[in-house]
């Protein structure tokens, strides 16, 4: 059977702004997986915490190192990568968590070779043959292009130059 699963619980008025209440709770939530600064303070803030506190709770998880954006980066560069997705898109998933530009792209960076990533990737999907026809290299391009790798590494993964005719 399977168990509903239970909403987040909204603080009363007199936790909202208990530092010791918030701290619990951002324990609570990193205990399940790692956040990032940003996207605990909203959690927090959305449970009913007092922007103040939350800011207060943010900075002590930060200097007790519970809290570290650039850990949080590479890690998610890397859980990304390994799901097949490419730089472009991994950028814009870490703009949306507010991750600094500077950090997003030191993250980028260090992870590796993409162009051996979008390699892997097609092979993965489409087999180890490269395509032959036209619609078969833009399938692949597109599906490469939906997953976030950029034109030259979609140029590398299918062996050639998309724009060539067959």
């Amino acid at each position: 059977m399977l168990r509903k699963r239970q909403p987040s619980r909204q603080v009363s008025s007199d936790e909202s702004s208990d530092p010791a209440a918030a701290l619990a709770a951002a324990v609570t939530l990193l205990a399940r997986r790692d956040y990032c600064s940003n996207e605990l303070s909203a959690r927090l803030t959305s449970r009913g915490f007092e922007p103040d506190t939350v800011q207060a709770t943010v900075v002590e998880l930060v200097a007790r190192r519970y809290i570290d954006d650039e850990r949080y980066a590479r890690q998610f560069v890397d859980g990304h990568a390994r799901r097949g997705h490419g730089p472009l898109r991994i950028r814009h998933d870490l703009s949306e968590l507010g991750l600094s530009p500077e950090l997003t792209e030191h993250s980028l960076a260090t992870y590796g070779d993409w162009s051996a990533l979008a390699r892997e990737v097609r092979a993965r999907r489409f087999g180890a043959k490269h395509p032959s026809t036209w619609p078969d290299k833009a399938r692949q391009a597109r599906f490469l292009q939906y997953r976030g790798f950029s034109n030259d590494d979609i140029r590398s993964a299918l062996g050639f130059d998309v724009t060539s005719d067959c």
